[in-house]
């Protein structure tokens, strides 16, 4: 289905300015996408929303994190035996703002720039094949 390339084509070529970006802000993939996380939920966040949202590999987000917290740029505190919180510091907010949160100030300039109409057909839509894909994947074999 032409229809499904074009989808694909579209979701890697997003993917790819925002990898473009991060590289021209000096930052790695995993490390923009931390922060990126990170912006979304204000300050801090749970470990496992950065794990879950970014699709980045655990042992991978575990290593950029320790190497952000070696940077002065957030730390990691336990929330109870299981959970784990990264939190900004001071030094990271103004990093995430300066990059994450310029690329999260660019998208909602440009849904901005759409009509209500339109920003809720594109959601919709979204999660609507979000939630199809989701089903089709049990179907799946091992």
């Amino acid at each position: 289905m032409n229809e499904v390339k074009r989808i694909n084509h579209l979701h890697s070529e997003i993917n790819n300015v925002f990898h473009e970006m991060s590289q021209q802000m000096g930052l790695s993939d995993s490390i923009s996408y931390i922060l990126y996380t990170i912006c979304n939920f204000g300050d801090s966040c749970l470990l496992t929303d950065i794990i879950n949202m970014t699709g980045i590999p655990k042992q991978t987000a575990n290593s950029a994190l320790r190497k952000l917290e070696g940077e002065g740029i957030l730390r990691v505190e336990a929330v109870d035996c299981r959970r784990k919180r990264v939190i900004l510091t001071e030094k990271g907010s103004i990093l995430a703002q300066r990059t994450a949160g310029e690329m999260i100030r660019m998208e909602n300039e440009i849904f901005a720039s759409w009509s209500p109409e339109e920003r809720n057909l594109y959601l919709d839509l979204t999660q609507r094949y979000l939630t199809q894909l989701k089903e089709k994947a049990k179907e799946l074999q091992p």
